[in-house]
């Protein structure tokens, strides 16, 4: 039972992957495939990111239920986190060009290899970046969102009406949250470049 939270957390990563590799290939390969295989694809993709966003959540849990946390589940924790956003994010991208999503999207990921990058640097000197409050919630406000996102995306797979009074709103309410969650992203990532320069910066007085 230890070893569940750490199992959860490498479930995510390969939904993550799975996810990605069903959204592209319902996109690259569309010409080859059938409608009815295409939506396939796009159903198992959504449904797959909603089990791995739910892991999040469950496998902290249960490391603190069952006092299972480890620094191999630490480690490997903030990197499942990362693998299942960029892949979401890469995946609706490989659906077709939309800058209402495009843009934030990029900042969002811009925002994660430069933290990701920040970490590196400070854990090298043997400084370490607390996650921050905020920090915690602005992944949960990311998967909230890209779950919205891909949802629209994959509107016609579910066989939802397809009615500009329900749609439209449904896409703007999806498009709302991840302008809100990049912006909450790009804040978390300016408290981590200020956590990282007073920590790197030589004491007052130093020579």
């Amino acid at each position: 039972m230890n070893r569940l939270p750490n199992l959860l957390t490498g479930l995510r990563v390969a939904l993550a992957l799975f996810t990605f590799f069903a959204l592209a290939g319902a996109a690259v390969l569309s010409e080859r495939l059938t409608p009815a295989t295409q939506f396939a694809l796009e159903r198992w993709a959504f449904w797959a990111f909603v089990v791995a966003a739910l892991t999040d959540f469950v496998d902290g849990w249960l490391a603190r239920r069952l006092n299972a946390a480890t620094v191999w589940g630490s480690i490997l924790d903030p990197i499942a986190d990362k693998v299942l956003v960029c892949g979401v994010i890469l995946g609706l991208l490989s659906l077709g060009p939309n800058a209402a999503v495009a843009v934030p999207a990029a900042l969002i990921l811009f925002r994660e290899f430069t933290v990701s990058a920040l970490r590196e640097v400070a854990a090298g000197k043997g400084i370490s970046l607390p996650v921050t409050l905020l920090a915690k919630w602005k992944t949960t406000l990311q998967l909230v969102a890209l779950g919205a996102e891909l949802l629209v995306a994959c509107w016609a797979a579910f066989s939802l009406p397809n009615d500009p009074a329900v749609l439209g709103p449904a896409t703007m309410g999806a498009h709302i949250m991840l302008w809100l969650a990049a912006l909450v992203t790009l804040v978390t990532g300016a408290q981590y470049w200020e956590q990282a320069r007073r920590a790197l910066s030589p004491p007052a007085g130093a020579a």
